[in-house]
């Protein structure tokens, strides 16, 4: 707060800006250096610089967050103190901020005047050792309901109900703003006080008071309401010149041409607050031919359309239509407009064979009847006549079918790959074409082809997809739904189907040269020297496959059977796709390229286990369930 110049001595400038400062400076110098007060023609000049800020340390005592002694600088005001001290507690108030200095109370703050109003005025600046003290709150109060701002507020005890209104932001719009209730508490019980808005300013605040200001009621003193076939429904006034069924009507600009003239409906409420329904002549009173009706508050008039009371129906289009929907139906409609609003035919249409189902409608009838549809069938020309004749009507409800032309193919592909000289993908061209077919296309086999091999993927269609799940589903209860997912066993949406291509291609035509289908995939591998040997073995293994050796000899370059070896019911796995069970020695069964599968024990004992031996790949495991959903179907 002082500076010592040199031939003066110490300055006292406590308290002052730095521009205040600055001029009492130079009228304090301006007795030793002549010049420094000459406006018009100073000879020297004087300016004084802040360097570094003072620190002063306050105490922040009472109901805040953290009190304590802090430090802070000397520019600092009672707010900056509060927000040091994290500000107050759940119980403090801000409307009593005592400011202690030399053991003296000098100023009582209240905060509330800087937070609805922005007044800084009690903002003291802090001096060395001042003391903030925040007590508790005196008067706490809530308001809520229909306010801006619903919350608690603190008051002092001679602010009144007006005042916390004021501090709430004021009513909402759809306020009641004509009385508030108040609940308060009277040291026994609780009471209600119902104060009057002439009576706010002098209503007088107590801590733990509770207000609620209430909602306008939901209803309306002047209303009428016109709905349906009028061009401006809504809601209108009711008035001394709007006040009857004619005028209302004319207020919304009239009836539309839909309107049904020969009966309106208005509701009208009674005191009971139940509802009385009023029938109305529109078209005699629009003509001035009945008696107009008088109307009351809340009346509800409503005119209907003639298509409300008539069921209008649609029409639905089925099969090789570009949209096959259902529309609306629409007078006159005919056949062919239905097909062009359905976008047309399909390239797969029949122009010979389109049917119309009809519903059988007989209003008047007292006895039931077997006949319950009409079928008309008709066949298209150009232009989408019928018959050679435009016009058939449709009705509402109809149904149309437009049917596939038995003469329609679209293109249907095979596959062929692997050790094949012309390997890709092939046009069927019969509905009887073969493997032969196919492999005579594609130019025969390479010479490192192993024909036997050979395996047939094919797309599963809906049928055989149900019937691979309903395996699935019995697995399920035998091994138990964990089981099943651990073995990844699913429904795919192609199998495997075992096939015997060499002799297919030595008997063109037998039962072993297959009929493909649309999305078949045929592969041919090259020769394959080897013998795999998997499950319940000591080391599963592969090794080469020696013409002539039986089922044991593998078994032995597997290390032989292992401890819960299913011996009985081992069997052979193919590359084409088929299995079968190892007979005897099996010496004529094993080829090259096969997989010899020792199941293990089932820890219970189940059919399913059994079938399945625990098979230890997830191809055999799903070539299995694609054999048994085939069994199934035959």
């Amino acid at each position: 707060g002082t500076i010592n110049i040199q031939k003066i001595g110490p300055v006292n400038l406590n308290g002052l800006t730095i521009a205040e400062a600055n001029d009492y400076l130079k009228k304090t110098l301006n007795k030793i250096y002549n010049g420094l007060n000459n406006t018009n023609d100073p000879t020297s000049d004087i300016r004084l610089t802040l360097g570094s800020i003072r620190t002063i340390q306050i105490n922040v005592m009472g109901e805040v967050v953290q009190p304590g002694t802090y430090s802070l600088s000397s520019f600092a005001t009672v707010f900056h103190a509060l927000y040091r001290a994290g500000g107050v507690s759940d119980i403090g108030s801000l409307r009593n901020v005592q400011l202690v200095r030399n053991g003296k109370n000098i100023a009582t703050i209240d905060v509330y005047q800087f937070i609805m109003k922005g007044n800084i005025q009690d903002d003291i600046r802090l001096q060395e050792g001042d003391v903030v003290i925040v007590p508790a709150y005196d008067v706490l109060v809530k308001i809520d309901g229909k306010v801006k701002r619903p919350m608690r507020f603190e008051m002092k005890k001679d602010e009144s109900l007006s005042t916390l209104i004021s501090y709430a932001g004021g009513f909402e719009a759809d306020a009641y703003t004509r009385s508030l209730r108040v609940v308060r508490q009277n040291g026994q019980e609780y009471e209600v006080n119902t104060v009057k808005d002439l009576d706010y300013s002098v209503y007088k605040m107590r801590n733990g008071d509770v207000v609620t200001a209430e909602a306008i009621l939901n209803r309306f003193i002047n209303k009428l309401e016109i709905r349906g076939a009028v061009y401006r429904p809504g809601i209108y006034q009711l008035n001394g010149k709007l006040n009857t069924v004619r005028e209302l009507v004319n207020e919304a600009q009239g009836l539309t041409g839909d309107a049904f003239l020969n009966r309106a409906v208005l509701y009208r409420q009674r005191e009971d607050l139940t509802t009385e329904v009023v029938p109305v002549d529109i078209k005699a009173i629009m003509d001035g031919t009945s008696q107009n009706i008088i109307l009351m508050k809340n009346d509800i008039l409503y005119i209907p359309s003639i298509h409300d009371l008539e069921d209008r129906g649609n029409v639905v289009i089925h099969g090789e239509v570009a949209k096959p929907d259902s529309y609306p139906y629409a007078d006159n409609m005919t056949l062919e407009d239905l097909i062009i609003q359905a976008g047309g035919l399909r390239e797969a249409a029949s122009v010979v064979r389109v049917d119309v189902s009809r519903r059988i409608k007989n209003p008047r009838s007292t006895v039931d009847n077997d006949t319950i549809g009409q079928i008309y069938t008709f066949s298209l020309k150009e232009g989408f006549i019928v018959d050679g004749t435009p016009g058939f009507v449709l009705q509402p409800y109809d149904e149309v079918y437009v049917r596939r032309s038995p003469g329609y193919q679209a293109q249907q592909n095979v596959v062929v790959e692997g050790e094949i000289l012309f390997g890709g993908s092939y046009a069927m061209t019969s509905r009887e074409e073969r493997l032969s077919d196919l492999i005579n296309k594609a130019g025969g086999a390479t010479n490192y082809a192993y024909l036997r091999g050979a395996k047939l993927t094919r797309v599963a269609n809906a049928s055989e997809k149900k019937r691979m799940g309903d395996v699935i589903r019995l697995m399920s209860r035998q091994l138990g739904e964990a089981m099943m997912d651990s073995l990844g066993v699913r429904v795919e949406d192609t199998f495997s189907v075992g096939i015997d291509l060499e002799k297919a291609l030595a008997n063109p035509g037998s039962t072993a040269d297959i009929v493909l289908r649309e999305g078949d995939v045929i592969s041919i591998p090259k020769n394959n020297n080897t013998v795999t040997i998997n499950g319940a073995v000591m080391v599963p293994n592969t090794v080469s496959y020696i013409e002539g050796e039986n089922i044991d000899y593998y078994l032995n370059q597997a290390g032989g059977y292992s401890e819960n070896a299913k011996k009985s019911k081992k069997f052979i796995v193919y590359m084409n796709g088929q299995v079968t069970k190892v007979k005897g020695s099996g010496k004529k069964q094993i080829e090259p390229g096969c997989e010899i599968i020792v199941p293990s024990k089932a820890k219970k004992k189940t059919n399913m286990g059994n079938i399945l031996g625990y098979a230890t790949t997830f191809s055999t495991l799903g070539m299995m369930v694609a054999s048994i959903a085939n069994l199934i179907k035959k």
